[in-house]
């Protein structure tokens, strides 16, 4: 079972040819595929700042591509400080990383500060 990072998100839902063939593989055959509630607040911040432009009907479009949701528990909130070598990194991925560690997730992520801890559960987007 995968998470997605928001950015992998939008290239799944845009079809951005960003994502590796490996990735696309993994998300095909993935029993299910989940989307953070962290990452949809996440990508609706960085839209009202003008930074991204989210798809028509964004949240509905999650649903209709088989996408699941992830709810942030306090569980999840809590399970931040297993990474504190991430204490001034973006709190959103802090996040998803408690969730996929908690939630036993593969975390499919583009991002190279992710990468970088080497976790066998981060798989790398691109590949």
């Amino acid at each position: 079972m995968l998470l997605l990072d928001s950015h992998v998100l939008l290239w799944v839902l845009t079809g951005r040819r960003s994502l590796g063939p490996s990735a696309a593989k993994a998300i095909q055959a993935a029993a299910a595929v989940y989307v953070s509630a962290a990452t949809v607040w996440e990508l609706t911040i960085k839209a009202m700042l003008g930074k991204v432009r989210l798809p028509d009907r964004f949240a509905d479009q999650l649903e209709e591509q088989g996408l699941a949701s992830l709810d942030v528990t306090a569980q999840h909130a809590a399970g931040i400080q297993a990474f504190p070598e991430l204490a001034l990194h973006d709190p959103f991925d802090r996040l998803l990383l408690a969730q996929a560690t908690i939630e036993r997730l593969r975390l499919l992520t583009a991002d190279r500060v992710l990468l970088a801890l080497d976790r066998p559960f981060i798989v790398d987007a691109r590949a």
